[in-house]
């Protein structure tokens, strides 16, 4: 598997993952001996469908899909996942095959620990488990509106949506993408991807299109999508906010509870 693990892992901040950041220090200290900083290479395969789940990410950067695979070989995203989130954390809920393949679209780091330790440490932890639950809304905020925009929306739309996702994940106008990856995410052909990524430059929402490298322009291409990225923005957003205001109420310091007992 290509991926080097590094036992140095320290609190996330500004620039790491949003789940472990918000975590109280106790709360993130069940899962720091267990931890490990790792590389994700571009195009590499975190999980399989079918197999069993051995271990959960929670990316600082770059960008993953977590993909369906069809019988007859096609292949369609379901998420994107960075640094607001994690791959793997359904593991929680006992040994189960993954029902999806999750695959880095974008290099970067993550912090990956054994799916086993990260279960005893949900079991232990009300934050955690609250974390958990965050990850699994913002999942379904995104699996809810991407069946919805597969349905209603044209193609055209839906590959907007998509490179702005992974501009949202990566914060950058240069996307990372091929047209064989574009394809596997949209559930399409590779020819209708090049006519979409021809029209898309002709209005100017894509500025290059080198091999493996898409530069957009966000604001024409934000006007070219549907309007489920912006509602998966802001819903998942809110979702994080009440998770951090949660997790502080989650902390109660000793003191307090003595204090009450002596009033």
């Amino acid at each position: 598997m290509p991926l080097s693990g590094s036992p140095a892992v320290r609190r996330s901040g500004g620039s790491g993952n949003r789940l472990l950041a918000a975590l109280p220090p106790a709360d993130f200290d069940l899962l720091v001996p267990q931890l490990r900083t790792v590389a994700l290479d571009q195009d590499a395969v975190l999980s399989r469908v079918g197999n069993q789940i051995e271990h959960v990410f929670f990316p600082h950067s770059g960008a993953i899909s977590l993909m369906v695979d069809m019988a007859n070989g096609k292949t369609v995203a379901t998420a994107a996942v960075g640094r607001e989130g994690a791959v793997g954390i359904l593991s929680v809920l006992g040994p189960s095959p993954s029902a999806t393949t999750t695959i880095v679209r974008a290099a970067g780091t993550a912090s990956r620990i054994p799916a086993s330790r990260f279960h005893a440490a949900f079991n232990r932890s009300p934050a955690i488990r609250h974390a958990v639950q965050t990850h699994v809304r913002a999942m379904l905020i995104q699996f809810q509106l991407g069946a919805a925009c597969n349905a209603l929306h044209p193609v055209e739309a839906r590959i907007a949506r998509w490179l702005l996702h992974f501009r949202d994940r990566i914060d950058h106008d240069v996307l990372p993408l091929t047209q064989e990856a574009l394809s596997e995410i949209l559930g399409v052909r590779r020819t209708t991807v090049t006519l979409l990524i021809r029209n898309l430059r002709a209005s100017g929402a894509i500025r290059s299109d080198r091999r493996g490298q898409i530069e957009i322009d966000r604001s024409r291409l934000a006007a070219a999508a549907c309007e489920c990225h912006g509602t998966m923005s802001l819903e998942v957003e809110e979702t994080f906010s009440m998770n951090t205001a949660q997790s502080r109420v989650l902390v109660v310091p000793d003191a307090v509870g003595e204090s009450g007992d002596a009033m």
